[in-house]
């Protein structure tokens, strides 16, 4: 086990050049992660937009609540007010998050109220996955929407006015425990798994701080050997997340957004040695209904009569031809010297890849 590390200072610490990441942009530490916290609640204060007795949590809710705060209904009397919604809480809790810390959280209307603007989040418990209290939420909510009905029955909506959040409005009362200070090495987890990055990242940190300090264990991941002091492995962990990386060169591939039209080809894409042809094809059916009156007295009756006329236009259809190893620039380029719009060019290359002509992937999202 390693108990000490070279550390670099600030000024040793090589600046990222062109083409380069921080370590830290790329990759994370195992364990340092965010997590989720939900809750649930009551907004109160609102101006008449709240659930109102249109939902039967939201009074059970603030029976509830009196009944904790020492306030007892008359019996078979249910509390319902305009000015309560109930909501759900969300929020993102940081790692190495201390008691007694403040974070942000966000609140959604989970009934029928219509806006929460001007509202107030009563104390809420916020829990993780495992079901154990980790902070508490309390305070004014900031909402962004707004929402205004006419007597007409007219009304206008901007943004979403039943969602709002609460700055600092949360209280850690529990931390999450960490794995960061155990054992005698940690494991940086790359953003987007690449046997080349990798491989690079490895070089790196061992060029860094020498000998073999990292570690690749598989195209996602490098486990690094860290001093076992804290203050020390804060530090190795300072220097190491800011050593620059060049990132392996991605996969060719071509990204096509099929509800958009969006179409995104990466600079390694490649086309093989093919010729294309892509014309349009318009045709026209237009209705023209003809009405046909008898003669006075010829005693026969009022007939319409359908006439069809069809118009078949063809627009020009240019070939353009791919030479071998054609760059991405080139591939754009021929086909707006087509005129091609969206859809045409995602027919396109789908037929250049069904004829194995298109040297990347198609991925249609």
């Amino acid at each position: 086990m390693l108990v000490s590390l070279p550390v670099l200072s600030g000024n040793s610490i090589p600046t990222a050049a062109p083409g380069q990441e921080r370590i830290k942009d790329i990759a994370n530490f195992a364990g340092v992660r965010d997590n989720q916290l939900v809750g649930y609640g009551l907004v109160v204060g609102l101006d008449g937009s709240g659930d109102g007795g249109r939902t039967s949590y939201t009074s059970q809710s603030m029976n509830n609540m009196l009944i904790q705060l020492g306030v007892t209904l008359p019996a078979g009397e249910s509390p319902q007010s305009k000015n309560v919604a109930a909501v759900m809480i969300t929020a993102d809790l940081m790692p190495f998050a201390k008691a007694g810390q403040r974070f942000d959280v966000t609140v959604s209307s989970l009934g029928n109220a219509s806006s929460l603007r001007g509202g107030t989040l009563l104390m809420s418990p916020l829990k993780g996955a495992d079901g154990q209290v980790y902070a508490v939420a309390q305070g004014n909510l900031v909402v962004g929407g707004l929402s205004a009905d006419g007597a007409d029955g007219s009304s206008i909506t901007i943004n979403i006015p039943s969602v709002g959040r609460i700055p600092r409005g949360a209280t850690v009362e529990r931390e999450v425990p960490s794995s960061f200070s155990q054992g005698g090495s940690l494991v940086l987890n790359l953003n987007r798994p690449d046997f080349s990055t990798a491989n690079r990242m490895m070089n790196v940190i061992n060029d860094a701080f020498g000998g073999r300090v990292a570690q690749a264990l598989d195209g996602a991941s490098v486990k690094v050997r860290a001093p076992t002091s804290p203050s020390d492995r804060v530090a190795f962990v300072a220097a190491l997340e800011n050593l620059p990386v060049e990132p392996g060169t991605p996969p060719a591939r071509v990204v096509i957004n099929a509800r958009t039209g969006t179409i995104v080809m990466g600079a390694n894409v490649r086309v093989m040695p093919a010729a294309v042809s892509h014309g349009n094809l318009t045709v026209t059916i237009s209705e023209d209904p003809t009405v046909t009156q008898p003669e006075a007295f010829a005693g026969g009756r009022t007939v319409v009569t359908p006439q069809t006329a069809i118009d078949v236009t063809q627009g020009d259809s240019r070939m353009f031809l791919f030479d071998p190893g054609t760059s991405l620039d080139e591939i754009v380029r021929a086909v707006n010297n087509v005129g091609a719009a969206p859809g045409d060019l995602v027919a396109i290359l789908q037929a250049l890849r069904e004829a194995g002509a298109l040297r990347a992937e198609l991925v249609v999202i």
